[in-house]
């Protein structure tokens, strides 16, 4: 394998899932704060999924000099990665569907990631791993397509709550 541009790959790759990682296991935490169980529940199985990805990376990654990057050094097109769940997507009161509808957005946005690292890589390893990693993410997109349908979808109303949190103005 080459160097730099397979360790800065494998360094943002890395960042992606465990940026995912933390936001879901913060949003899980959150979901709990909420009595908001069964969602907090999928967030930390979201969480756990993202964590082994990663470690499928750092696998990868043996005999590759990975640069440690600073979060404002990585390279996203937007200000988080591309599977860090929007925390402006979440509801305290959101149900099992809007979260597998979540993950599954950010899913997708991980496939994109990589087949846009494929399509544009100058090095040849890079691009067969990052073919690779849009592969398991196209997998993981369908497997989430299969899940969400066993879900039933909530209510007009779902996020009607009439004893909302207050702030103690």
């Amino acid at each position: 394998m080459s160097g730099d541009e397979v360790g800065s790959f494998l360094a943002h790759a890395i960042a992606l899932e465990d940026e995912a990682a933390e936001r879901y296991s913060d949003l899980a935490d959150t979901m709990d704060t909420h009595n908001n169980g069964e969602v907090a529940a999928l967030f930390r199985q979201m969480a756990e999924f993202s964590r082994r990805h990663a470690d499928s990376v750092r696998e990868r990654a043996v005999g590759v000099e990975v640069p440690e990057r600073k979060p404002w050094e990585l390279m996203w097109s937007e200000p988080e990665g591309p599977e860090t769940a929007p925390v402006e997507r979440t509801h305290y009161l959101m149900t099992p569907y809007h979260c597998l509808q979540l993950a599954l957005h950010n899913e997708r946005r991980g496939h994109a990631y990589y087949a846009d690292q494929a399509a544009k890589a100058g090095d040849a390893d890079v691009r067969r791993m990052a073919e690779e990693m849009a592969a398991e993410e196209a997998e993981h997109v369908r497997l989430l397509e299969e899940w969400v349908k066993t879900i039933p979808e909530p209510e007009p109303d779902w996020d009607q709550d009439l004893d909302p949190p207050t702030t103690g103005d």
